[in-house]
């Protein structure tokens, strides 16, 4: 019996992992990236490569940005405040023919050329929790379904490793491939386990109530609006009265909040139903101490300025889930926890490719003798899903030093077109992979190297922030981080693509 089961382990293990591992590894690498996207929007947005600012700031020139919103019956208007990993502050609305973006200068008020891109917050982090599809919520779905295959993986890979501490402390580079291969999976596996399974968990309970909807449907008659009411503490207008009305004075409004909070920095400023007289003023603390996403606000009438009320903290049911979100968002300020992020993230990546690589590995000479197809399209699979990703990523930096700020094609911004580029580029990478499947390993780890090259060197050539620059002034930290990965990501590339060049190698390959 317990053979059995552990037979049944192992099916699911190696299924799952065939099957949803391009998808996991697409949403392990985005959200391995998303660690650091405020960063990496600094570095695809010069213009927002600001020193923080000195001293307090006003929200009041803030102004004429809110009256625009209101002229154009924006339902909100969101102005994201500044921290230490963005100095500018982040303008959201709705206009007349679609999402309003400004960003703004603190310190001076003035506001800051368009970005011309998505970055790392509006294109890196959203593609990892719903892949950029949002027809009936099917990325949802199906980053949900990778999550549940995560843990169920991570659950069965201890059952069928019976040595697995012990395969943990065996790493034998000087083996043949598949033992290498095998010894690299066991290593980053077990490296990685409590973390791989609480950020897949965690990822299931930030969106609960999208995959369990009914939970909160019937008990609220399907009424959002009370829901969050009652879970988060919202105070939310039912809607607009029709009634025009003003909006008080912003910067009394951040000192009531601030006295509040014993003169907690605030983290963000957001008005519903702006130039309504129902309007409401919301603005949330920023509190980067903790683990918890408290999201603690406080709400004032638009029009008086007069305190409606304010929260700190949540329900006990809610304290649970708001910190296994801040567990899995990483928004605290603690650096050396984020680079432990980074790495465990990019662990899991390198366990994904790696049992991609075993399966291959250890089905190829079979499926060759009996004429099967299947290790051909797997290893296209495996190919377009790691190095084709990471590809495609590189390509996404590489445009968005390439292209002029306002250019436009096509009949798409700039921001669309490096859009396009990381898809095309993506899809590429998986024609590539099946039409020439004994050099696409080897040609794609070079191409990876070329671009994260290039982008580098872009950075410098379009910005001037060369790396000794960039380490030389502590605001261009993020951007002197971002080239040194890039260039520790050509060289891993480089090193691989030598490897894989070693004519034992491609002769074991071509025989295949």
């Amino acid at each position: 019996m317990e053979q059995g089961f552990r037979a049944s382990m192992n099916w699911l293990h190696t299924w799952a992992g065939v099957v949803l591992g391009g998808l996991l590894f697409a949403i392990f690498w985005m959200g391995t990236l998303a660690v650091f996207d405020r960063e990496i929007d600094r570095w695809m947005a010069p213009m927002i490569r600001l020193p923080a600012p000195e001293k307090a700031f006003s929200l009041e020139p803030l102004r004429p940005f809110y009256e625009e919103a209101a002229a154009s019956k924006s339902p909100v208007f969101s102005a994201a405040l500044p921290t230490d990993r963005d100095a500018a502050i982040r303008l959201l609305w709705r206009g007349q023919t679609g999402s309003v973006y400004r960003f703004i200068d603190p310190s001076s008020g003035a506001v800051l050329p368009d970005a011309g891109t998505l970055g790392g917050t509006r294109f890196i982090f959203p593609f990892h929790y719903m892949l950029h599809l949002r027809f009936l919520d099917i990325g949802y779905w199906l980053v949900g379904l990778a999550g549940m295959a995560m843990m169920a993986m991570c659950v069965s890979g201890v059952v069928i490793h019976r040595k697995i501490f012990t395969d943990f402390f065996t790493f034998r580079p000087d083996r043949k491939p598949r033992r290498l291969i095998l010894d690299l999976h066991n290593v980053t596996g077990v490296l990685g386990l409590p973390f791989h399974f609480l950020i897949s968990l965690s990822g299931l309970i930030i969106l609960w109530s999208t995959y369990f909807p009914s939970s909160w449907q019937f008990t609220y008659n399907n009424d959002r609006l009370a829901f969050f009411a009652d879970a988060y503490g919202n105070v939310i207008p039912k809607g607009r009265s029709g009634e025009p009305g003003g909006m008080a004075s912003f910067d009394a409004m951040a000192a009531e909040a601030r006295r509040l909070w014993d003169g907690s920095a605030l983290r963000y400023f957001f008005v519903r139903n702006p130039g309504d007289a129902k309007s409401i003023a919301q603005f949330g603390r920023l509190d980067e101490g903790i683990v918890s996403s408290t999201y603690d606000a406080a709400y004032f009438d638009g029009p008086t300025g007069a305190l409606i009320s304010y929260r700190t903290g949540t329900a006990p049911v809610m304290s649970v889930q708001r910190f296994l979100s801040g567990f899995h968002f990483i928004q605290f300020n603690h650096w050396s926890l984020r680079w432990i992020y980074f790495g465990l993230g990019l662990a899991g990546c390198v366990l994904i490719a790696t049992g991609y690589l075993f399966w291959l590995e250890s089905r190829r000479k079979k499926h060759t003798q009996l004429g099967l197809k299947g290790v051909r399209f797997v290893d296209g699979l495996a190919v377009g899903s790691v190095t084709g990703m990471l590809i495609a990523t590189a390509a996404f930096f590489v445009v968005n030093r390439l292209l002029p700020l306002g250019a436009s094609a096509f009949g798409e911004n700039r921001e669309a077109l490096e859009v396009w580029t990381f898809y095309l580029v993506w899809l590429a990478t998986f024609a590539h992979a099946w039409t020439r499947p004994q050099r696409a390993w080897l040609e794609q780890c070079w191409t990876v190297a070329a671009l994260a090259c290039a982008a580098a060197l872009l950075n410098w050539v379009t910005t001037g922030d060369h790396l000794l620059r960039s380490l030389a002034h502590r605001h261009l930290w993020p951007i002197a981080g971002m080239d040194i990965l890039l260039l520790a990501g050509a060289a891993i590339a480089t090193f691989s693509a030598l490897r894989l060049s070693r004519p034992s190698r491609v002769a074991r390959v071509r025989h295949a």
